[in-house]
C-alpha cells in the first residue's frame, strides 16, 4: 500500500467526490482505508516548486486568452494529494458562463481505458484470456477477410485471414479493424458508408463490422480502430448486462464517479460544456451544435449505441478518481476494482517489436522502442530516450474534443486536462506541453 493509504474516512468528505453522511456510514468492508484526492498543504510538500508550477498555470491561461479554447479545467495530483485544480475561461462563449470545476465534458476516447478496466474485471473472473481468438466471443467474425488492395477496375481485393485476431490484439489495436475516421483507406471508407459507429445497438455494430475486411493480417501492424467498441460488446455478452449498467455497478458507483455516464440527465444539462470547432471562414472557434448529419452527438438523450470506444461524459473530478485507482494498483478509498498485477498487465507494452518499427500509429501516437501500447492505454517505456520528462510506465490517452490524461506510477503523479474543441487546439499539443511544464516543476521527486 502506498504512503497515502491511511487517511481518515472523514478526510474523504473534503476530497474530490465529497462523501455524504450515507457514505460515512458505509460498512468497514467497503471503506477500509481512504486514498482520496485531498488538497496538498503546499506544492512543496509533495515535491513541486510553486514558482516553476506557475509556468503551467500561465500557459493554460494564455491558451484561453488567445481564444484557442473557450475554457478548460486541469487537475494535478501527487501521492494522492491535489497540487492544483484550476478552471479557466468560459464553459460557453454565448452565455459567458464561467468554467466550473464540476463541468461535464464529452471525454470521447478517454472512454477506452474505462472499457479496458471493465474487460479486465471479467478477465479476473476467468471469463476470457489474452490469447483467446476473438471469434470465441464474437463468432460473427469467423469469416472476416483481409484487404489487400484496390484493382485497376476499382474493385477491392481481399484474402483470407491467416488466423483470427486474439483478445490481446483487440485490446492493443493490432487486430486489423478499421474505424472510419479517415476517408482515404478503402476499409475506413466502408466503415463510413456502413455507418458502423452509428449503429443502433452493439449487436448491429458487430453485424456491420463483420461485413468489412480487416486492414491487415492480425498482429502485423498497429492501427487505431473500433476495437474498443467491440470490447464493449464483449463486456455485454460475457456479463449479461448492458455496457452502461456494468460500468455503473462495477466502476462508477464503487469509485463514486457520480457524473460519468453515457447520457447527461436533465438535472445536469446545465453543467454540460459547449463544444467548439474552428470555423474555416473566420479562423475562430465556433460552437458545434448536435444536428443530425453533423456527427455531433446529443449527449442529453440516450445514445442509439453505448460506445465503449468514445461514448462517455465525465468530470475532471470523476476521471481523476479513475486515474488514482489505476495509480494505486486497482484500489481507491478501500474499494478494490482490480488486482495490482492486472493493472501492471495493462501497463505493459504488448505490441511486437516488428510492429513498433513499422508503425507510426495515427499521427497522435508514434510507437517505437521507447513508447508502446498496453491494454487500452498508451505506455511510455523509456521516457528519457523518448525525450520526455515523465516516469517510466506512464499510461495515457486523450479524447476527440481535446481532453487528455496521464498516470505516472514512478512519480505517483496523475494529471487530467479537459477542454471541448474538436481537432486539437490548432497549435502545440496541450497534453505534451502540460507534461513538460508539470515535470520541470517537480524539483524534489524524493518527497
Amino acid at each position: 500500500m502506498t504512503r497515502h493509504a491511511h487517511l481518515a474516512v472523514l478526510l474523504a468528505a473534503a476530497a474530490l467526490g465529497s462523501a455524504t453522511p450515507a457514505d460515512a456510514a458505509r460498512s468497514a468492508s467497503e471503506v477500509r482505508t481512504v486514498v482520496t484526492l485531498a488538497p496538498a498543504s503546499t506544492p512543496e510538500s509533495v515535491g513541486f516548486d510553486s514558482g516553476r508550477l506557475k509556468r503551467l498555470d500561465d500557459y493554460m491561461a494564455k491558451v484561453v486568452a488567445e481564444g484557442r479554447v473557450a475554457g478548460m479545467t486541469t487537475l494535478l495530483a501527487r501521492h494522492g494529494k491535489v497540487v492544483e485544480f484550476n478552471a479557466y475561461g468560459k464553459t460557453s462563449l454565448a452565455t459567458g458562463q464561467p468554467m466550473s470545476r464540476d463541468e461535464i465534458f464529452r471525454i470521447y476516447s478517454m472512454t477506452k481505458p474505462i472499457t479496458g478496466v471493465a474487460m479486465m474485471i471479467l478477465f479476473e473472473e476467468g471469463k476470457w484470456r489474452l490469447d483467446d481468438p476473438v471469434t470465441r466471443y464474437v463468432p460473427e467474425f469467423k469469416d472476416l477477410k483481409v484487404m489487400t488492395g484496390v484493382g485497376a477496375d476499382g474493385k477491392r481485393t481481399v484474402e483470407d485471414m491467416k488466423r483470427p485476431p486474439t483478445m490481446r490484439e483487440l485490446m492493443s489495436h493490432t487486430a486489423g479493424f478499421g474505424y472510419g475516421l479517415g476517408d482515404t483507406n478503402p476499409v475506413d471508407k466502408l466503415y463510413r458508408e456502413k455507418h458502423v459507429l452509428g449503429s443502433h445497438g452493439l449487436q448491429e455494430m458487430i453485424d456491420r463490422t463483420a461485413t468489412i475486411p480487416l486492414k491487415f493480417q492480425p498482429g502485423t501492424n498497429w492501427e487505431y480502430s473500433s476495437a474498443v467498441d467491440i470490447q464493449g460488446y464483449i463486456v455485454e455478452k460475457l456479463s449479461g448486462e448492458p455496457l452502461g449498467q456494468f460500468m455503473e455497478e462495477h466502476i462508477f458507483r464503487p469509485l463514486r464517479m457520480t457524473d460519468t455516464a453515457f447520457v447527461v440527465p436533465p438535472e445536469k444539462v446545465g453543467r454540460l460544456g459547449a463544444v467548439y470547432y474552428v470555423d474555416k471562414a473566420s479562423g475562430k472557434i465556433a460552437e458545434a451544435k448536435p444536428v443530425v448529419g453533423t456527427g455531433v452527438q446529443d449527449f442529453t438523450k440516450p445514445p442509439a449505441m453505448e460506445s465503449g470506444g468514445g461514448g462517455l461524459v465525465s468530470t475532471t473530478r470523476d476521471y481523476a478518481r479513475f486515474c488514482q485507482m489505476i495509480l494505486d494498483k486497482g484500489e481507491l478509498d478501500g474499494v478494490r476494482i482490480l488486482a495490482p498485477a492486472t493493472v501492471e498487465l495493462m501497463d505493459t507494452n504488448v505490441i511486437p517489436e516488428s510492429v513498433l518499427v513499422s508503425s507510426n500509429g495515427t499521427g497522435v501516437a508514434h510507437f517505437n522502442d521507447t513508447v508502446g501500447f498496453g491494454l487500452d492505454f498508451m505506455v511510455v517505456k523509456d521516457p528519457r530516450k523518448a525525450g520526455h520528462l515523465e516516469g517510466p510506465g506512464t499510461m495515457s490517452w486523450g479524447g476527440a474534443a481535446g481532453t487528455w490524461f496521464w498516470i505516472d506510477p514512478t512519480n505517483e503523479v496523475i494529471f487530467v486536462g479537459m477542454i471541448q474543441r474538436y481537432g486539437g487546439t490548432g497549435d502545440d499539443d496541450l497534453g505534451g506541453e502540460a507534461r513538460t511544464l508539470t515535470y520541470q516543476a517537480l524539483t524534489h521527486p524524493e518527497r
